[in-house]
């Protein structure tokens, strides 16, 4: 394949092309084809960014009409048609089942957008400067969302600048099995010689993405909610990669019963791939001033668009969140098995995730890798995450077809039996 022109000209910055290192051409739903003709099924879609999939015809056909009638693509923060139709499905088919009454912050087209916008916010409601995170979190790269970032990877890269503004303290399960971290935090919040400045906010993954698919429990959820309204301190959920369905509810929260004061999505929320963010905020902390927080692309309209095309193709019922949830019983099954397998032959290895977000610990960055290289070689793209690249993780198109997602899991479990037997 003809990649020397990406080769010399793009940054070194770039990861995804080093592990998959061809030129991809075209894709449909779970597969990916390259410029040779061979396909892949896609175990990364987007990072989360494709929870419905690569070009999916009901977005697409949504879209197209859209452009054909000359429909508004960009208008800063103007109303348009197509953001009134968003924000009556939005209200309709997702916050009024779920008794949810948010506000609308559009800041501009990235995850990072919309936490720097919702950290911001907590700070203009509360008058306090402290963002509470976690550990292994990841919220961003920007300077406001990195101080909330745990992996030195990315802090590092501020070249000596300090971050400033959040405190980290230790996610569930981050002590051990048989620890609840939330005492400690209680504890701190207590003392008023604990050191820990009372927060605006605590921003927190349901289910860590990038930190290695560790997962929150739902009581430890509830018992953060309960706390964070006895301390009047806005509880903030990071539903960017988890959101949109991919832990088996719109979401992720909803697995706990609790209520954000303030909740971002982005990722998948266009459907498409089309950049794409929001931050719900309770009515009442609605303080910005006009134009106090913004971004020129805010008014991406064809976003809005392909977004309610998917609320209304996948969230006007149940029927997509229990596929999914069926689908994810098969990824949690195959991927015990696979644990077991490892261990069984002196790798340790653990299964965890929620929905269809779910990962395989082998401990080992080295071991993640070579697993996963042969499963690209076989034609599977799948990733690593955790703090040193040690977890196998799945985020396929919700989307997926049964018979794509044995074969990607066929293809795993060979790819982890030839690891073994090397």
């Amino acid at each position: 394949m003809k990649t020397q022109t990406l080769e010399r000209m793009e940054s070194n910055v770039r990861t995804y092309s080093r592990s998959f290192p061809v030129v991809f051409t075209k894709a449909q739903n779970a597969r990916l084809t390259d410029e040779n003709g061979r396909e892949y099924i896609d175990f990364l879609a987007g990072a989360g960014t494709l929870n419905y999939g690569h070009n999916n015809p009901h977005l697409k056909q949504a879209m197209i009409d859209y452009l054909s009638s000359d429909g508004i693509v960009h208008g800063l923060d103007m109303w348009t048609a197509a953001k009134r139709e968003y924000l009556e499905t939005l209200e309709e088919l997702i916050f009024k089942p779920r008794g949810l009454d948010y506000k609308v912050h559009l800041p501009g087209p990235t995850g990072t957008n919309a936490v720097e916008a919702a950290i911001r916010l907590a700070r203009v409601a509360k008058g306090r400067h402290n963002i509470v995170t976690f550990t292994n979190g990841f919220h961003g790269v920007t300077m406001g969302a990195l101080a909330t970032t745990g992996n030195r990877k990315f802090r590092e890269a501020t070249g000596g600048i300090p971050t400033q503004g959040a405190s980290f303290l230790p996610f569930d399960g981050y002590m051990g099995e048989h620890a609840d971290t939330l005492d400690y935090f209680e504890k701190l919040l207590c003392d008023q010689s604990g050191g820990l400045d009372i927060p605006a906010g605590v921003i927190v993954e349901t289910v860590q993405g990038e930190g290695g698919i560790n997962v929150a429990g739902l009581d430890w959820l509830k018992r953060l909610e309960s706390i964070c309204r006895e301390h009047d301190i806005l509880l903030i959920v990071d539903d960017i990669q988890a959101g949109c369905g991919r832990t088996g509810k719109f979401f992720s929260f909803e697995h706990a019963g609790i209520k954000p004061d303030i909740v971002t999505n982005s990722k998948s929320l266009s459907g498409f791939g089309l950049p794409f963010a929001h931050v719900l905020i309770r009515p009442e902390l609605d303080m910005w001033k006009p134009g106090q927080y913004n971004g020129t692309f805010r008014g991406f309209n064809l976003a809005m668009v392909t977004a309610t095309a998917a609320l209304k193709k996948y969230w006007s019922n149940d029927t997509f969140e229990r596929d999914i949830q069926r689908k994810a019983r098969i990824v949690e099954e195959r991927f015990q098995k696979l644990a077991t397998l490892l261990s069984e032959n002196g790798m340790p290895a653990t299964e965890r995730g929620r929905g269809l977000m779910r990962g395989i610990d082998v401990v080992s960055g080295d071991l993640a890798d070579k697993i996963t290289s042969e499963a690209f070689e076989n034609g599977l793209i799948i990733e690593t995450s955790g703090q040193g690249g040690e977890v196998v993780k799945c985020l396929c198109p919700l989307t997926i077809t049964d018979e794509d997602l044995l074969e990607a899991l066929d293809i795993l479990e060979a790819a982890v039996k030839t690891v073994i037997n090397r």
